[in-house]
């Protein structure tokens, strides 16, 4: 057993490495992995190859960010809780000020009557990311007719009722129809199930004191808390998923943010590194912009507690039992129409926010020609959308 002040030390080294990922980590999930691969394990051994991709697993089938909850999982099985919540700060910090920078400085453009016109080719890019995630994780996640019918109700119900209701229905919906078919997914052996239910007490606790304290004081912090700690408990499949979730509460139903302001945040996800989660701090700090800088500080703040605590608690509840849940067919058929559901939600704002561009023909010609680079080309997210804000201040 390691001497305590040793144990510190190595501490203090994982934290290092979390740090240097959450400053470099460009783009998704699949790429965070690779490079958790790369540092955590080839390079530092902290876990083997195979302990991290079954925590990946396992956070991929969990609400929540997927690239923030492993991380976090890994300092829940090397150090305990006290480790994991300072990986999730570490991880999340550089982001989060990233972002709150943006939505500040993006505020005092519009209030100085400064054009956002140079985002123009940032907007139809951020939608063409929308469209191509939206084609690639329905490609990976759907194999067959009922995961196809799911994802077209799923599309058509978001796309005609736009209400943040219409989200945990949606995605609950669809995991209980495909349970039915559990007969069809192989039997596993199984094993006691020992469940520490402190995790999942203590999420359901601070979603009700949120909800009635924001009721009762009215105070719009509380209130954006509330919304994105709910959001976070909801979001199966990641950031791209999020995005049709937050454009719909927070653009269409609380007209808290324009489709400009969105839109530029959606392109700024793909410029700073770490979490695609981010994109909630920017959604949170524009929304309080009213309050000034102070406002939008502590706007960026709740939301970016609000999206990333479910997660951590759902990873507290989950990974000291995971290994038998799995071995469930219910719970393994549900996943399916959990994706499906998700990929619908995600097209149908794709869909919402694609509308008004189809009368424009720079806007039409910025998201195909998205589409084709990254269909057929590696070129990185965060040099595209360079390359945008470039071509919008040339033009």
């Amino acid at each position: 057993m390691a001497h305590p002040p040793i144990r510190r030390f190595r501490y203090i080294i994982y934290l290092t490495d979390i740090l240097l990922l959450s400053v470099t980590a460009f783009g998704g999930p699949q790429v965070h992995l690779m490079m958790m691969i790369e540092r955590l394990v080839r390079k530092r051994r902290y876990i083997t190859e195979e302990e991290l991709l079954e925590l990946q697993a396992l956070c991929s089938v969990l609400p929540g960010p997927s690239s923030t909850q492993t991380v976090t999982a890994i300092g829940l099985k090397i150090g305990g809780q006290p480790l994991a919540y300072l990986t999730l700060i570490v991880w999340s910090l550089p982001a989060m000020i990233l972002m709150t920078l943006a939505a500040i400085g993006i505020h005092y453009l519009e209030r100085n009557s400064i054009s956002l016109q140079f985002t123009k080719f940032v907007g139809p890019m951020a939608v063409a990311f929308l469209m191509y995630g939206a084609s690639s994780i329905a490609k990976k996640v759907i194999h067959n007719t009922q995961g196809w019918s799911f994802l077209v109700i799923a599309t058509i119900l978001a796309y005609m009722y736009p209400s943040p209701y219409m989200t945990p229905v949606l995605i609950v919906s669809g995991g209980v129809a495909a349970s039915l078919n559990f007969k069809k997914h192989e039997k596993m052996e199984r094993g006691p199930i020992r469940i520490l239910w402190r995790p999942i007490i203590f999420w359901i606790s601070v979603l009700i004191a949120a909800a009635i304290v924001g009721k009762v004081t009215n105070s719009l912090p509380v209130r954006l808390f509330e919304n994105f700690y709910r959001n976070g408990s909801l979001v199966f499949g990641g950031g791209q998923v999020l995005v049709p979730i937050l454009y719909n509460e927070f653009v269409e139903f609380k007209h808290y943010l324009t489709d400009q302001e969105f839109l530029a945040g959606m392109a700024l996800t793909q410029v700073v590194p770490g979490p695609v989660f981010s994109i909630a701090t920017f959604v949170g700090s524009i929304s309080l912009q009213s309050a000034g800088i102070t406002g939008q500080i502590v706007g960026g703040f709740v939301a970016t507690a609000g999206i990333f605590l479910p997660g951590t608690f759902f990873i507290f509840f989950a990974y000291p039992f995971w290994d038998q849940l799995k071995r469930y067919r219910g719970i393994r058929a549900s996943l399916e129409g959990i994706h499906a559901a998700s990929c619908g939600l995600t097209i149908a704002a794709a869909i919402s926010l694609f509308q008004p561009m189809m009368s424009s023909t720079q806007p039409m010609l910025t998201v195909i020609a998205t589409i084709l680079v990254l269909t057929f080309s590696k070129v990185p997210s965060y040099i595209i959308i360079v390359a945008g804000l470039v071509l919008g201040l040339v033009f």
